[in-house]
């Protein structure tokens, strides 16, 4: 079939998007799902720094290539040997496939999956299929969802099926947002009450993390970011404490108020000044965890004495460490409830041919969580 996607075709391109348009809106044929696949069409998918990423060429990938990792879609058909998904299922797209066999899914960890992350470097599906074409040419798969397409083919290990009643457009922020924010929290820092956290970076991922802060019972939230819109809206959530990131006097600050530093910090900003504040305003004792994808050649210099001296961890969180069939519905659960006020996160509803200008604002830190809804 033939289906309209949003394709990027090269790394260099350099903002204002809405003019140099690395992201080409154009007619491509998709296959029939193979073994273990499903094809399904797109509700609603959000726009995101790993997105943005990739367009800049922080994260390379093989292009041309059609992008989007964060979505909710319909089942359409269901290829060979799926027999937990069905025509009409809603479903929320996971970015990393878990093969279920390796050593770590085996050890209850999917998110490193190691054939997924292979082929999501690759480009393509978890079979190792490209689905995608643009006449005689293969077109790749971003993190195997491709979600900025009307339509995708995507393994059925991508899915998680959405038992609950709720909005199908809201429901896309599950599949990246809310599972590397909440989980970050949830999952890698096992946060619990009564204890301390700071998030360095309110972007869609950091304010699920401060959604996450306040919903684990934490008694002191503290937000910085450098916009005090956000910083405002992280008052309105549950931030106890706000200071912006430009106060040279900010990590200091942090400490006063905390009498000593923060039991956890999260840095999710994505930039080697956010790792080392969120380091800086860590306790003794403390652990600082990280979402964010640096550019491969950033480094950041840690001071040893200290790493050693007061005991202090340091962790990476990908994906909130997350085991998506498990934690999808628990996060939806805890939504409808009302402890996760995801439907607060939500910015401007795009079309797809709006795309890059919707890109231009997430680079220019002005949004939280757009989406193109189809």
């Amino acid at each position: 079939m033939k289906t309209r996607a949003a394709v990027l075709h090269a790394l260099d391109l350099q903002a204002p998007f809405a003019e140099s348009k690395p992201l080409k809106i154009e007619e491509i044929e998709l296959d029939d799902p193979g073994v273990g696949e499903v094809l399904v069409k797109m509700t609603a998918a959000g726009l995101c720094h790993s997105d943005l990423s990739v367009i800049t060429g922080v994260r390379p990938r093989p292009v041309p290539m059609a992008l989007g990792h964060e979505a909710s879609a319909t089942v359409v058909k269901v290829g060979e040997g799926v027999s937990h998904l069905k025509t009409g299922d809603r479903v929320v797209l996971v970015f990393v496939p878990s093969c279920g066999t390796c050593m770590p899914c085996q050890e209850g960890r999917p998110a490193l999956c190691e054939p997924g992350a292979e082929a999501n470097g690759k480009g393509t599906l978890l079979s190792g299929a490209r689905r995608l074409h643009l006449g005689e040419q293969a077109v790749n798969h971003h993190v195997g969802v491709s979600a900025f397409a009307e339509h995708a083919v995507v393994s059925s290990r991508s899915c998680v099926k959405i038992e609950a009643d709720m909005d199908p457009v809201e429901s896309a922020l599950f599949g990246c947002a809310v599972l590397t924010g909440v989980g970050a929290v949830v999952n890698t820092a096992r946060l619990q009450p009564g204890q301390t956290a700071a998030v360095i970076g309110l972007g869609g991922v950091g304010m699920c993390s401060l959604l996450g802060v306040v919903a684990s019972g934490a008694r002191d939230v503290v937000a910085i970011d450098l916009n005090d819109k956000k910083l405002e809206i992280a008052r309105e959530l549950g931030a106890t404490f706000t200071v912006n990131a430009r106060d040279p006097d900010a990590a200091a600050k942090v400490k006063e108020h905390t009498k000593g530093g923060v039991d956890f910090s999260f840095e999710m900003a994505g930039v080697t000044p956010a790792m080392e504040l969120a380091y800086r305003v860590a306790r003794r004792g403390g652990t600082t965890v990280t979402a964010s994808l640096f550019h491969p050649q950033h480094l950041w210099p840690v001071q040893q004495v200290s790493l050693v001296a007061e005991e202090r961890t340091i962790k990476g969180s990908y994906i909130g460490s997350c085991v998506p069939s498990r934690d999808v519905p628990r996060y939806i659960g805890l939504y409808q409830r009302g402890k996760l006020p995801i439907n607060r996160l939500l910015g401007e509803r795009l079309k797809l041919e709006e795309i890059n200008r919707g890109f231009d604002k997430l680079d220019a830190g002005e949004s939280m969580r757009d989406l193109v809804v189809f």
